[in-house]
């Protein structure tokens, strides 16, 4: 069985976006239909949908850039709050975006513009937009307040990138010190070790060398002697990880493992809890109501740990019970989350307290990846120079031994 994310109509007019379980898209299809919906599109929950960001699959010839993407809604605000019409401002755009791939979608939006199609269904027949950016499209057709959902989607963007920059930043360099590290290690493990051993050899052939430097050569000599046939077997062992990592199992088994991580696991639910306070705040405020809501933003988890954890969330809500209380179910967001969900919820003022905890919650994120680069460096930099100590130890230990053993070590 397989997931489906389904935009249907409903017999009383509405739009709804449900997650559907069957063994293929018409047998879906087919169900909700015979349900009494109306079905306008279905698409796999692996994919597109479930992540902000990158737009599209890695694979996709037309992957619109994060930059261009952002530009793009920015002038699209501009443009509508100057009251230029739509058709008219998405040629304007398309003829000066220094994009191909974005004019090229642009295009496709514009041709499909003119033939009728509302412009939310025709960024969404793309196939490589967000969910939250075609809802919000919705709302603000729906609303006739378009410019102002962009713009409040604009802001939603320019923080969701600045954060992962941000995150990308903190990374960098405890990336850069275990490649170094694993740079290091191979050079003195494959090339000095073995040039140094046949002398040790031959220099402590009565007293022997010392334990350390007999184990650091004999891995050496392990390593070199089936170089041939353990270099195939990583690259194997590697790209049967990474494909069984791009399996909805393997993901599913990596994001539950990176919650348990003691501080990595804390940075990823307040990054999640952030990132879905501020995108139901933004569908919120286009008058999408909070099942929807729920179930748009949830869709855009990136852990599916926790994007599992929430499916049951939005049917809850529509059996009556409160937002608060239905998001308690789903067992992940901290409890100062559901207090101030709560709070807002009985104020009145949910979508406004989404916005604070979007930002408190930020703020959690930035401390928890100090911790966690602050951590790591250090813990690198000793494994590090662990093994590099070993490595000394095992090629100066023979020269201090033959040096104490020579014909002036009895001299006083």
């Amino acid at each position: 069985m397989s997931e489906y994310i389904c935009r249907l109509g409903t017999p009383s007019g509405e739009i709804v976006t449900r997650i559907v379980e069957a063994t293929a898209a018409d047998d879906a299809r087919f169900q909700l239909e015979k349900e009494g919906f109306r079905v306008f599109n279905i698409s796999d929950a692996e994919g597109g949908v479930s992540k902000l960001l990158p737009f599209g699959s890695a694979s996709s010839k037309r992957r619109v850039k994060q930059a261009d993407f952002l530009l793009f809604n920015q002038q699209l605000s501009a443009l509508l709050r100057a009251g230029i019409p739509v058709l008219q401002a998405i040629g304007l755009l398309k003829t000066r975006s220094g994009s191909s791939n974005l004019r090229e979608v642009l295009a496709d939006v514009e041709e499909k513009i003119k033939s009728g199609v509302p412009l939310s269904e025709a960024f969404e027949a793309q196939g490589i937009f967000p969910k939250i950016y075609t809802a919000s499209l919705l709302s603000g057709e729906k609303s006739g307040a378009l410019d102002d959902v962009l713009l409040r989607f604009v802001d939603y963007l320019r923080r969701s990138v600045g954060i992962a920059r941000k995150l990308r930043g903190a990374l960098a360099y405890p990336a850069f010190l275990l490649v170094a590290a694993a740079g290091m290690i191979a050079f003195l493990t494959l090339y000095i070790i073995p040039r140094m051993s046949n002398l040790f050899t031959a220099l402590n052939t009565q007293r022997g060398l010392p334990t350390v430097t007999v184990l650091v050569i004999g891995l050496s000599n392990l390593v070199v002697g089936n170089v041939w046939w353990l270099a195939p077997l990583l690259v194997i062992g590697g790209g049967a990880i990474y494909v069984w990592l791009r399996t909805q199992r393997g993901r599913l088994m990596l994001h539950r493992l990176l919650l348990k991580v003691p501080v990595a696991g804390v940075l990823i639910r307040n990054m999640a809890t952030s990132q879905l306070s501020r995108s139901l705040s933004t569908l919120l405020s286009g008058g999408i109501t909070v099942p929807d809501s729920w179930d748009i933003a949830s869709e855009a988890l990136n852990n599916l740990e926790l994007r599992q954890r929430s499916l049951g969330v939005s049917a809850m809500i529509r059996e009556g019970r409160g937002f608060s209380e239905a998001l308690q179910q789903a067992n992940w967001l901290p409890e100062l989350a559901l207090d101030m969900i709560g709070i807002g919820e009985k104020s009145g003022s949910l979508r406004e307290m989404l916005d604070e905890v979007a930002a408190f919650y930020d703020a959690e994120a930035e401390v928890r990846l100090e911790q966690l680069t602050t951590l790591l460096e250090p813990l690198i930099l000793l494994v590090m120079a662990g093994v590099v100590v070993v490595i000394l130890l095992a090629i100066y230990l023979p020269i201090i031994q033959m040096i104490s053993s020579g014909p002036m070590s009895g001299r006083h």
